[in-house]
């Protein structure tokens, strides 16, 4: 029994071993190279086939100096605006939405932008303790190893704006015929207030909700006065 134990325990320690050394690589080699596709990606293509509707996967990657500043800082404004202060973590927002989703029905998140490359690039859909940790994990790797402009760019280039659609400059062009480094403010800030739930908010038909978080972003990028400047 003992000597099984022993073997089990050896195992599991070349299994977790493997798996550190197998992230920290995966996390270097996209430190430099485009990420080619996202588990989120692959879900709703199935998801779509699964409905009988043609697939459709619309994707562009573009380096940061091809994406518009607007839309860099329009995002940072509605998403994460202690992004280039923290470590991958706003604990600030975290308690607050702790506090409200305790009280109320209306769940608040408070995943920070490289908190969201994190889950977008290597984790399933869904919310448990599990996948939780590993999020964790990743955003620490993330924001050791990659530089902040790095976690922007990946960000940009892999985020769900609509149905099949991935990434400013694919979002650019669907929305506004135009690419992505010709985004003027208020083109930036529509596509930022769309990210929380982009199969839902309709950029062409917007509610008076998403008007009123156009103008709030707008109002949020004039205040922080230009072009985000990165450590």
């Amino acid at each position: 029994m003992k000597n099984v134990m022993m073997r089990m325990c050896r195992i599991g320690l070349k299994f977790f071993l493997g798996f550190i050394l197998l992230s920290v690589v995966l996390i270097l080699f996209f430190r430099w190279v485009p990420v080619p596709i996202t588990p989120l990606m692959v879900i709703r293509c199935i998801e779509q086939k699964a409905d009988g509707k043609e697939i459709k996967l619309s994707k562009s990657w573009k380096p940061l100096a091809e994406i518009s500043p607007n839309l860099q800082l329009a995002v940072v404004c509605t998403e994460d605006q202690n992004f280039l202060k923290h470590r991958g973590f706003d604990f600030e927002a975290i308690e607050k939405a702790w506090i409200q989703n305790e009280k109320s029905k209306n769940k608040k998140g408070a995943s920070t932008i490289s908190q969201q490359v994190a889950k977008n690039i290597f984790l399933w859909s869904g919310r448990n303790w599990l996948r939780k940790g590993f999020e964790v994990y990743f955003t620490l790797l993330i924001e050791t190893f990659w530089s902040k402009e790095r976690i922007m760019e990946v960000y940009l280039n892999v985020i769900e704006m609509g149905d099949g659609i991935y990434g400013a400059e694919a979002a650019s062009q669907a929305y506004f015929n135009k690419s992505a480094l010709k985004l003027n403010k208020r083109q930036a800030a529509s596509l930022a207030v769309i990210l929380p739930s982009p199969l839902s908010y309709k950029i062409s038909k917007a509610s008076a909700y998403l008007d009123g978080r156009i103008n709030w972003t707008l109002r949020q990028m004039d205040h922080w006065g230009g072009n985000i400047e990165y450590p």
